[in-house]
């Protein structure tokens, strides 16, 4: 199983339209036959920051939802090209 982190912050400016593209992500990712949790949370202290926890099933779970429609489309050339700050970090279990 691979876990992924990614920690999003967008300007005021920003943050309604990132709102959107979150939306978009959210049901097609978790239909997406090796994702096992896909779940967003918003920062209770700072509204414009968001933390993403997924996690696959293998890292071919992972490479077919960055090349998937809808994380081109909404992910890549939405969220990551308004985005403030983003930290995406890959893990797998330890023990």
């Amino acid at each position: 199983m691979i876990t992924l982190s990614v920690h999003y912050v967008f300007s005021a400016e920003k943050v309604a339209e990132a709102e959107g593209y979150l939306r978009e992500l959210i049901a097609p990712t978790r239909a997406e036959p090796g994702c096992l949790t896909y779940e967003i949370y918003r920062s209770k202290d700072d509204p414009h920051a968001f933390f993403f926890h997924e996690q696959y099933a293998d890292e071919a779970a992972v490479d077919a939802h960055r090349s998937s429609p809808h994380f081109q489309r909404f992910g890549k050339n939405g969220l990551q090209t308004i985005a403030r700050s983003r930290v995406a970090t890959l893990y797998e279990a330890f023990a």
